[in-house]
């Protein structure tokens, strides 16, 4: 019998903060911008999160007020970085 594979983003809350770890690991581009790619390909690549795992947890970060995303959707924007996000 094959059993699911326990799912480590599949809590929005989660991947927020695996998010914004990735964010702040990245050198910013002009004006703080991290190019959403920057984080995207890591996170689907080398952690195996899905898209749906992604979204979730790029809303849940916006919505705490960890991240900025412009309306383009191109870039994300640290918003607090001098606050420990990541501690729980």
């Amino acid at each position: 019998m094959k059993h699911a594979a326990e799912r480590p983003y599949a809590e929005p809350e989660a991947a927020a903060r695996k998010l914004v770890e990735l964010a702040a690991n990245i050198e910013a581009a002009h004006d703080g911008r991290i190019y959403i790619e920057r984080i995207n390909a890591p996170f689907m690549v080398n952690l195996k999160g899905s898209g749906s795992e992604f979204g979730a947890g790029l809303k849940y970060a916006i919505g705490q007020g960890w991240l900025s995303k412009h309306e383009s959707g191109t870039y994300v924007k640290l918003l607090r970085p001098g606050e420990n996000l990541l501690a729980r």
